[in-house]
């Protein structure tokens, strides 16, 4: 998981970039880069770090031009702390490719062979991305002949991309001297938005995103997703071309955006996430009711911040009070997206502290949005408890991890995740939970794409079952073996 964002503008594109990134923060917090194209020129600065440390003032004066793209990254792939691997990446041929990616791919080990022994390309990191630039690059100059490009050699070039290419990825693209490209896998497992601004000046101003808050934020327009399968090309002067590059796309969206990852005031595929997690809300009072004593529960707290509307649903629907117990440090990140177990444990009782006041004496039931790995969950039930909580019902608002998810999300090993090879009732003994309550999968997809036209849900690492259908055990074993836990 990763956040991008890509402009074209008639106006300096660097602080719109940097505003965006901003917004963009909480889908990572490794490393930022921003490039920007002064007619065709690139201009990049990329660091570790958050967004708001990472730009000084002579930083951005080094950014000029009116088109330009940015990236937060949250490690997948290679090394959390390599500057080499932060994004954008570039090669200088054809033109001149710089591109941002958010997402995984899942047949890097055949790509990297192909792109040495057949495209005879280089590579110099183990970043997935570095792979994919390379592509397009190899299939965009198989397209050209001279120093022009039209929007049908950019598609054909996409097009074979597709063909090579698989796992989810969201892309977006600088090509030097033409304009920006922007595309999705054929499933649209990761998100993009589009989005348009008129200034009454000059032509359409133009804006692709990872989520739709950044295009409110900034006064754009919200013009559509991009499709899957589907490339934009949009021209430096702001002419917008479109076409679906792939052959069978089918709109599977990854279905952790809506239960953590995206923020709640974004609507992606049509989906409010907002509303999403109101419905999971919904959904999980009903399993609570079937399963937990209503007498063992006196407050419902949740866990700040993306299980607060679940927890208001869950609170409001069984009639029990609601709470706020848990006080949030705003500085310090997301532990789910921290490298290391080590860290994340450390930052859980840095991120947050119990108000004994609310626990007390009481039942507690607990709403987080999902138990990943259980290390956050079984610190939080232990704060409960030291706070003098008389019993902790744990739920979630997703159903159990019990499978390594591969399409850009950082759970590469079953045997970390608390819930593979488990029952639920020793879950709960493994947290210290009197009670443990998880979402059914079918209320998940069913709460989720209520009143929405999107048919399926990506829901592997619940289900076990992988849309790309390309995802061997021999892949999980060489994934868990080789990246990042």
């Amino acid at each position: 998981m990763c956040g991008i964002v890509g402009i074209v503008s008639s106006q300096p594109a660097n602080q719109q970039l940097y505003d965006a990134l901003l917004l963009l923060q909480h889908r990572g917090q490794d490393s930022t880069g921003i490039a920007t194209a002064d007619g065709s020129t690139f201009h990049s600065h990329k660091v570790k770090g958050q967004v708001r440390e990472a730009y000084r003032t002579r930083d951005m004066r080094g950014l000029p031009g009116n088109m330009g793209l940015g990236h937060v990254r949250y490690a997948t792939k290679g090394t959390a702390g390599n500057e080499q691997e932060a994004q954008p990446f570039y090669v200088n041929a054809p033109y001149g490719i710089t591109l941002v990616h958010n997402g995984n791919l899942t047949n890097t080990r055949e790509l990297t062979r192909e792109l040495f022994d057949i495209d005879r390309r280089h590579l110099n990191t183990s970043s997935d991305t570095e792979l994919l630039v390379n592509v397009l690059a190899h299939e965009l100059q198989a397209q050209v002949s001279g120093l022009d490009l039209d929007p049908d050699q950019v598609f054909n070039a996409v097009s074979r991309v597709h063909e090579r290419v698989e796992g989810s990825y969201a892309t977006i693209a600088l090509i030097a001297g033409h304009g920006l490209l922007a595309f999705r896998d054929p499933f649209g497992i990761r998100p993009l938005v589009l989005g348009r601004r008129t200034t009454g000046l000059v032509g359409d101003e133009w804006i692709v995103a990872s989520e739709s808050l950044v295009l409110e934020s900034a006064g754009y327009e919200l013009v559509r997703d991009v499709a899957p399968g589907e490339a934009i090309f949009i021209t430096r002067g702001g002419e917008m071309f479109s076409r679906q590059c792939a052959t069978n796309p089918r709109l599977i969206p990854c279905s952790f955006e809506y239960v953590y990852l995206a923020r709640p005031d974004s609507v992606m595929n049509g989906i409010s996430v907002y509303d999403a997690r109101l419905r999971l809300g919904d959904r999980l009072a009903d399993t609570i009711a079937q399963y937990t004593p209503m007498g063992d529960i006196d407050v419902v707290m949740p866990i700040p911040d993306s299980s607060r509307p679940a927890a208001m649903q869950v609170a409001q629907k069984l009639g029990i009070e609601y709470r706020e117990g848990f006080y949030k440090n705003r500085y310090v990140g997301r532990t789910f997206i921290m490298p290391g177990q080590a860290e994340r444990k450390k930052s859980v009782k840095q991120k947050l502290n119990a108000m004994g006041s609310e626990f007390r004496g009481k039942n507690i039931l607990i709403v987080d949005d999902s138990i990943v790995r259980g290390t956050t969950s079984k610190e939080i039930v232990q704060m409960a408890r030291e706070a003098g909580a008389n019993k902790v019902t744990f739920t979630s608002a997703a159903p159990p991890v019990r499978f390594p998810h591969v399409y850009g999300i950082n759970m590469p090993s079953r045997q970390e995740l608390i819930a593979h090879g488990r029952k639920i009732p020793e879950i709960a003994t493994e947290l210290g939970a009197d009670y443990l309550i998880y979402q059914e999968v079918a209320d998940m997809q069913a709460a989720i794409l209520e009143g929405s036209n999107v048919e399926a849900l990506e829901m592997s690492c619940f289900t076990g079952d992988y849309v790309t259908g390309t995802v061997s055990e021999e892949y999980l074993a060489w994934v868990e073996a080789n990246q990042l836990s």
